[in-house]
């Protein structure tokens, strides 16, 4: 059996869950959401030393521990009866307990679990793992000393990039904002001090001949290239992304780098990873970053890369990475 975490609306869960039951899988679609208000979760330990865990909903009840695999896709936390006094309380001690529930299977889980999958989520700790691994890296401060910043941005003639250290959705006076990388302008530069109250990325801008998008499934890699330079929209970061102006196409990665994308996510302790680079117009490629649980049916459908048929293959095979 194969249970499925996800929030509803995901497309990604869908397809793939899609081809699951039609080659005849036994998947269960659960999003943490409902319970404890819609489901039953439920650890035992008994006095002979043995465990047990249980998922109930609408009648059904199943034994987690049969489990082949866990996709810890997009979940949502618990939440809580509205009729429910001290609701952040018993939403917290929901999560706690659905959380540590889903860390202590012993199944096949994709892409990681999710102390493993927050951990492989920090970009400074991925970008030391991939130069330990020998990826190159573009030059590359994390820092809240606004004198460092100066004298980088002033090393590299002002044609840098910020990034966030780990969250690009902030709220500020009741609005969203969206933080991605961005070139740092003379305006930035003004208002240097104030990095003293939150850690920064600061990167060398790197010329690029296109970006790649590495999808890691299990051991099987899939690349493919993004044209962001065509298009001001995406020419500091594709996620901008122009669909009527940015070519996609998969793209073959050297055997090296290929191997690399692998070790790194091995290393990460994930099933699966989304990994970013750069092709340079001479021929490098420079790693970015890689997520953990990155999305790709916008690569799959551009270049049909079968990247979900990929994952559902993974959570098939039940092989514990």
């Amino acid at each position: 059996m194969i249970l499925v975490l996800t929030s509803d609306g995901d497309e990604h869960a869908d397809r793939v869950v899609k081809t699951l039951m039609t080659a005849g899988a036994d998947v269960v679609v659960f999003d943490p959401a409902s319970f404890p208000t819609a489901a039953t979760l439920e650890i035992s330990h008994s006095g002979d030393g043995s465990t047990s865990r249980m998922f109930g909903r609408a009648g059904r009840r199943l034994v987690l521990d049969e489990l082949t695999a866990l996709w810890y896709r997009r979940p949502l936390d618990p939440v809580a009866d509205p009729r429910v006094a001290a609701r952040d309380y018993v939403e917290e001690e929901c999560r706690v307990m659905a959380e540590s529930l889903w860390d202590s299977l012993g199944c096949l889980t994709v892409p990681g679990s999710r102390p493993v999958i927050d951990r492989a989520a920090r970009k400074p700790y991925q970008l030391e793992l991939a130069r330990r691994l020998g990826f190159e890296l573009p030059a590359t401060l994390v820092t809240t000393d606004p004198e460092s910043f100066l004298d980088f941005y002033d090393r590299h003639e002002g044609r840098v990039i910020t990034k966030p250290v780990h969250g690009n959705q902030l709220e500020a006076e009741g609005e969203r904002f969206g933080r991605f990388a961005a070139p740092v302008t003379p305006v930035d530069v003004a208002y240097a001090d104030a990095l003293r109250f939150c850690p920064v990325i600061v990167q060398a801008y790197v010329p690029k001949r296109v970006e790649i998008r590495v999808t890691v499934v299990g051991r099987k890699v899939f690349a493919a290239e993004i044209h962001s330079q065509v298009s001001n929209h995406t020419r500091y970061d594709w996620r901008h992304y122009d669909p009527g102006a940015t070519p996609i196409r998969a793209h073959d990665l050297p055997p090296e780098i290929s191997q690399r994308c692998l070790d790194l996510v091995e290393r990460l302790g994930l099933a699966y990873g989304a990994i970013d680079l750069i092709l340079t117009p001479d021929g490098r490629h420079v790693f970015l970053e890689i997520n953990p649980n990155g999305q790709f049916l916008w690569i799959e459908d551009a270049t049909g890369l079968p990247i979900g048929a990929a994952v559902g293959e993974l959570l098939m095979s039940g092989v514990t990475w």
